[in-house]
């Protein structure tokens, strides 16, 4: 009976350990969903329509009480979704790290957001890498903002990933090069309940949007229905 007792303790105990790391996974879903409603909601300070449009990933990484800023360290922790086939609607996110040196403190404070698009089928294979390293895996550039992305640079609009911060109310393009992005193979397990390949999520459409990720698909959806780039088959 003794033993008995201490078996349902303990699963008990690692029971409220995974029902912990979901609800962590669920509360960064949520505050991405956040984040990015209320960047789009102001167009005239937000990432314009027409380059979301032609993105096939968007990765959003909530800002967090407690960063690490040391070199090599990680930034922060968030998600990264694609449409699902590169043109279609958007699917299941896969849960990311973003890890780098100087960049961190080039964003200031500790409550800083971090938005990025990825603009082609190369960029998002890249990322996928061990360690997809902005500027060296994946081309970079800070985004422009506003309504329209028509005066951009060359640079710009052939550039892999675009990205940006929001920090004090304050949204801009900032430059992430030398930054790394990981896919949190662990953050993916505890979300979905068992281990599944990155790939599988972001480019083969094998893994249903889980509750956790509606509200930050349907503002996805809300502000950018159509758009993207098919990937290739092979």
């Amino acid at each position: 009976m003794k033993h008995f007792a201490v078996t349902i303790l303990i699963l008990s105990f690692s029971l409220d350990i995974a029902q912990a790391k979901l609800t962590k996974e669920a509360a960064r879903l949520e505050d991405a969903a956040v984040t990015m409603s209320e960047i789009m909601s102001t167009p005239e300070n937000s990432i314009p329509k027409d380059l979301l449009d032609k993105a096939v990933c968007v990765g959003i990484i909530p800002s967090e009480k407690k960063l690490a800023f040391g070199f090599g360290g990680s930034y922060g922790r968030g998600a990264l979704l694609c449409r699902q086939g590169g043109d279609g609607t958007w699917g299941a996110p896969s849960m990311i790290a973003l890890h780098g040196g100087s960049f961190g403190f080039q964003l200031g404070g500790s409550a800083t957001d971090v938005v990025f698009i990825v603009m082609n089928p190369g960029g998002i294979r890249k990322l996928l890498k061990s360690k997809g390293e902005l500027g060296a895996d994946a081309s970079v550039a800070a985004g422009p903002v506003g309504r329209t992305a028509s005066g951009s640079t060359d640079l710009l609009i052939t550039a892999e990933i675009l990205t940006y911060s929001r920090s004090r109310g304050l949204f801009a393009g900032v430059s992430l090069k030398g930054a790394a992005i990981t896919q949190d193979e662990k953050a993916n397990e505890h979300l979905y309940g068992h281990k599944v390949d990155p790939q599988a999520i972001l480019l083969e459409n094998k893994v249903a949007v889980p509750a956790e990720a509606k509200s930050l698909v349907e503002v996805l959806d809300r502000f950018s229905p159509h758009g993207g780039e098919k990937f290739p088959t092979s």
